[in-house]
């Protein structure tokens, strides 16, 4: 938002009404938009605008047949209308008025410790770069494979750790095997390379997608994008265009996810050797997509799409290794979370439970997601016992992984226990999620 597009705040008067207090604290965007409108006249379409919404979402919010719960949309809330990140459960909002100076005591020189010091032996990059020229190999298939190796090892990490802890190594290969790209190797090795630098883009970007780090994940799923583009690979193109997919549907832009997802079916439609797996992958993101917008007729067609697509995968099938997550499992799991996202809460919670069982144990970050679209499912039937069991499971998980996506999950299910904040249940769940998941800037605070 420009400078001099800024929204004014809103008058004290209304920002301390007992009536605005409790509908923030609550999240009944309904009433806060009713309130802002009779009390400012703000109405919806300026409201839309403010907060990034279309004016029919608005509409359907004041109206009561639609609710808001997704963090990223309660944030453009708060800053759009200038709400105080506190009355809304937020940390406190980068316009907000700075806290006052406090005095603080000056500080002792510290003496570098043996990590400073062994920093400071190691050689500069341009020193790494000198030394590169004079060991500098030839490029064959056995390099390209190579590298292929290593990403599947960094995927497998990822898996288990999240990828926080992985970016640093895969950006320097990326930027490596960017730099030899510049020493026009024959055409075959060529190709090889931007397949290999196409997918070192599209991983950083991932990483930074699971950190909720939007604008730099963007950044490199477009890198990633124009490296498969040079060499004219459209499976490469496929799978960048169903993570951007699936970022909209996080971003809360629907219409750009099944834009993308769009895009997607059809660059695997026009390549050569495209296999059932891939496309039953792409209508399931195309389900999330349609789920998200509300159109549940288009997301059951999507969802039957995607079983009848992965019903004619056959053994012997060219699939790239991108796609080998997409199993039986997670066929199940993805059904039972598009179920759940069109709020068809007891057709879902078996689907997932049913992955949630069958779930490889090392794979802690989907288990930790996975438990929490149960307990979510499971809230929505109004089993608050078990639904804070299941998310204090997902919380041992997501505590070994670092994922920030999925953190921010848990604390979007602490957001949606604010009717039962004083059961004994939700007590126990809002400890632990203390003790695990301490907050992090922007995060709903327990």
């Amino acid at each position: 938002m420009t400078e001099h597009a800024r929204p004014q705040e809103l008058p004290a008067g209304l920002l301390t009404d007992p009536e605005m207090i409790d509908a923030c604290r609550v999240r009944d965007f309904a009433r806060v938009f009713r309130l802002v409108k009779i009390r400012v006249g703000v109405y919806p379409s300026m409201i839309a605008r403010q907060c990034e919404l279309t004016p029919s979402r608005v509409g359907e919010v004041i109206a009561g047949r639609r609710q808001l719960l997704h963090m990223d949309v309660v944030e453009r809330i708060a800053d759009g209308l200038r709400i105080p990140g506190h009355m809304l459960g937020l940390a406190r909002r980068p316009w907000e008025t700075p806290r006052p100076l406090e005095a603080s005591q000056p500080e002792v020189p510290q003496d570098p410790g043996p990590e400073v010091l062994g920093s400071a032996m190691l050689p500069g990059t341009d020193v790494d770069s000198i030394l590169a020229l004079t060991t500098r190999t030839s490029l064959n298939a056995a390099t390209i494979g190579a590298f292929q190796s290593s990403i599947e090892g960094y995927w497998r990490q990822d898996d288990q750790h999240g990828g926080e802890a992985l970016r640093p190594a895969i950006v320097g290969q990326l930027r490596y095997v960017i730099g030899r790209l510049k020493e026009n190797p024959p055409a075959a090795i060529q190709n090889g390379l931007y397949g290999v630098a196409a997918e070192l883009a599209r991983m950083v970007g991932w990483t930074y997608f699971d950190a909720r780090q939007y604008h730099q994940a963007t950044a490199y799923f477009t890198q990633a994008l124009q490296l498969a583009r040079e060499s004219n690979d459209r499976q490469a193109m496929t799978n960048v265009l169903g993570c951007l997919s699936l970022q909209a549907t996080y971003e809360d832009k629907p219409a750009d996810s099944l834009a993308y997802v769009t895009a997607a079916q059809d660059q695997a439609r026009s390549a050569l050797g495209t296999t059932p797996r891939v496309l039953s992958m792409l209508a399931m993101r195309e389900a999330f997509a349609h789920a998200t917008l509300g159109n549940r007729d288009s997301t059951h067609q999507a969802l039957g799409e995607a079983h009848r697509q992965f019903e004619q995968i056959q053994t012997a099938d060219p699939d790239p290794s991108w796609v080998s997550y997409f199993d039986e499992t997670k066929l199940i799991v993805d059904t039972g979370i598009a179920h759940g996202r069109l709020g068809e809460a007891v057709i879902a919670e078996p689907l997932i439970a049913d992955a949630l069982r069958r779930e490889n144990h090392a794979n802690q970050r989907g288990r930790a997601f996975h438990s929490f679209w149960l307990a979510r499912t499971q809230l929505d039937q109004g089993k608050l016992d078990q639904a804070c069991n299941t998310a204090m499971q997902a919380l041992e998980s997501a505590s070994t992984v670092a994922s920030e996506r999925v953190a921010w999950h848990l604390r979007e299910f602490y957001g949606q226990l604010a009717p039962h904040r004083n059961e004994p249940v939700a007590l126990a769940f809002e400890a632990k999620l203390r003790a695990l998941l301490p907050p992090v800037s922007g995060s709903i605070h327990p």
